[in-house]
């Protein structure tokens, strides 16, 4: 099949995978739509919201609908890496035998991955990276497709260790989870407090979530709308002659090379989203804010002024 052909064809199932999403989760279309596209363009994703708005709900419906493996680990003080990654035992014929931890699957959901300290949040940095594990000497590959799916409560810092910059920067998107509307609300009341059952078909395959990524890969793109995605990234950075007096008044630090290779490759998934056979700038505005958010460092200034970071972003696009 032709690729033209292909993209018309993933436009069709994506958005059957959204009706099958929406039996379950009201709402949050935009969220949906950032998941979806950090799936399809093979990355990772940290989703900040506050508890009750069903962000362990969402990622579970998503896992069935692509007929993906999906496993949940609770993020606590006390995890440790070897809960994440497993161990070697001594087996009875006294051999070391190899015990995978929950790591092994497509999706995995870290909930409230700031609850635990740097030396386990690091124990995902390598699987994240390079789709692959080195436990005792031996590196264990990871079935693909692989997806992080992180969760972070933006209220209560009492106890958390903040995510290292390098590890925030392994993540695709930071999207943001507001709470439902009022209409959505009484949508979900109703839903969840009657007998009513919804089960949610899966779609797709692992190899066919493959084929896509390879498909968002192979989708060109024009030299100027490259030069938009690194000039806008180039523009975070205070140092930088391109930056405006905005940037250089309230930014610390401003996003790495990462930032413009995954505008790149979002802006590509949105373009085959929507049809389209080649990303123009407006599908590289249209993914800034999720990748840019968590990669710009704001100053003690912005904090003062109360100056938000998506505003700083709008001062760029």
């Amino acid at each position: 099949m032709s690729d033209v052909a292909e993209i018309n064809k993933l436009v069709q199932r994506r958005l059957e995978l959204k009706v099958e999403i929406a039996k379950i989760i009201v709402g949050q279309e935009e969220v949906v739509d950032q998941i979806l596209l950090s799936i399809f363009s093979g990355g990772h994703a940290l989703l900040v919201g506050v508890p009750g708005l069903a962000k362990t709900l969402m990622v579970n419906t998503i896992a069935q609908a692509l007929g993906l493996d999906f496993k949940r680990i609770q993020f606590t003080p006390d995890l440790m890496p070897s809960d994440i990654l497993g161990s070697e035992i001594l087996d009875e014929n006294r051999q070391f035998k190899f015990l995978k931890g929950p790591i092994f699957s497509n999706i995995i959901l870290a909930d409230e991955i700031n609850r635990t300290p740097p030396k386990t949040q690091a124990a995902l940095l390598e699987a994240m990276q390079e789709r692959a594990v080195t436990i005792a000497g031996h590196n264990y590959k990871l079935s693909l497709p692989y997806f992080v799916l992180a969760t972070q409560n933006p209220i209560e810092q009492e106890g958390t260790y903040p995510l290292p910059e390098a590890q925030l920067d392994r993540f695709m998107f930071s999207i943001k989870l507001d709470y439902p509307s009022f209409a959505e609300e009484v949508q979900v009341v109703k839903s969840t407090t009657s007998d009513a059952n919804s089960t949610v078909n899966p779609l797709f395959n692992a190899q066919e979530i493959i084929d896509f990524q390879q498909l968002i890969r192979r989708i060109p793109v024009a030299d100027n709308v490259i030069e938009y995605a690194v000039t806008l990234v180039s523009k975070t950075r205070p140092e930088n002659a391109l930056s405006n007096e905005f940037v250089k008044n309230y930014i610390d630090w401003g996003a790495g090379p990462r930032a413009s290779q995954n505008l790149i490759l979002a802006a590509k998934a949105n373009a085959a989203f929507n049809g389209k056979f080649s990303p123009d700038i407006e599908d590289v505005k249209a993914v800034a804010t999720g990748i840019l958010r968590h990669r710009v460092v704001k100053n003690y200034k912005a904090e003062a002024e109360g100056i938000s970071i998506e505003k700083i972003i709008d001062s760029l696009l």
